[in-house]
């Protein structure tokens, strides 16, 4: 019953887009017993925050994957890369791996004109790994429960400081074609993060008639995300399946204080996400 659990990822996992990576970092169900090799990839459309603290939606497309070929499993979740190179294979599976890949929030244009004013953030390139347990078989064979903490160091020189990502994820299948889960995670990062995404310098106070705004970094935001996902062809081990996932983000502290969140955008941040997966 391992690929029952496929396209239920394919929902939970952000999409390989900018305002996805923005809207959600999370929402990822943990993977059951993998006794064989596959391969799942998923094609969707959701509505996200126009930048990280908007108020403004866009819908957007995307495309993740996922992968496993002996001990390796290979998937995507945003703009992101990881690696899960442990496989006990066993009810109580630790879960470690590297993570590469890329943050995009507000590096195109920007609804807001005085946000957009405060001038685009490069492109940060994020390398760090992940670390946790998975319990499976809690309330029938097939579900899991998963803790976990992802940690990332920006090395190309944009905000140059690092997120740590603790998350617990739940998963079951309810039938042989319906599965179901749910995510609680947050986020924790630099002094240097939060003045590179949520701070105002006097050149862009000038720029945006924003006031000048010099953040603490440190606990950023919380999360919840729901996920559901329908076999098309009788089977969520194999084939085409139908997703939907949406979660729920409150931004925090000094995050939630700054111009361009409580002044231009909001500390309550959406997603919403419909799509088609197929495993093979």
């Amino acid at each position: 019953m391992m690929r029952i659990y496929l396209a239920a990822i394919l929902a939970a996992s952000s999409l390989a887009t900018p305002a996805f990576a923005q809207a959600t970092d999370q929402t990822v169900i943990p993977e059951p017993n993998a006794d064989r090799d596959y391969f799942s990839i998923g094609l969707g459309a959701a509505a996200v925050p126009d930048y990280e603290g908007s108020d403004r939606y866009r819908l957007i497309p995307g495309v993740i994957i996922r992968a496993k070929q002996g001990g390796l499993t290979v998937f995507s979740r945003g703009t992101y890369l990881y690696a899960d190179v442990v496989n006990t294979g066993t009810k109580v599976d630790l879960d470690a791996g590297p993570i590469v890949g890329v943050r995009l929030n507000r590096t195109g244009k920007i609804k807001d004109d005085a946000v957009d004013a405060l001038g685009d953030r490069k492109i940060a390139v994020e390398a760090g790994g992940f670390a946790g347990v998975t319990l499976k078989g809690l309330t029938n064979p097939y579900d899991a429960l998963s803790f976990r903490v992802d940690a990332v160091k920006d090395v190309a020189n944009a905000h140059e400081s690092w997120v740590l990502t603790p998350s617990v994820d739940f998963g079951t299948p309810l039938s042989l074609t319906t599965f179901v889960g749910a995510s609680l995670s947050a986020d924790f990062t630099s002094d240097d993060y939060a003045r590179y995404y949520f701070g105002i310098d006097s050149a862009g106070a000038l720029r945006s008639g924003l006031p000048i705004y010099d953040p603490e970094g440190g606990f950023k935001s919380w999360q919840v995300g729901l996920v559901a996902s329908q076999s098309l062809s009788g089977d969520l081990r194999r084939g085409l399946a139908l997703f939907s996932t949406g979660s729920y983000k409150r931004l925090a502290g000094d995050f939630a204080d700054s111009p361009i969140v409580a002044g231009r955008g909001s500390r309550t941040q959406w997603f919403a996400a419909v799509g088609l997966g197929y495993t093979f």
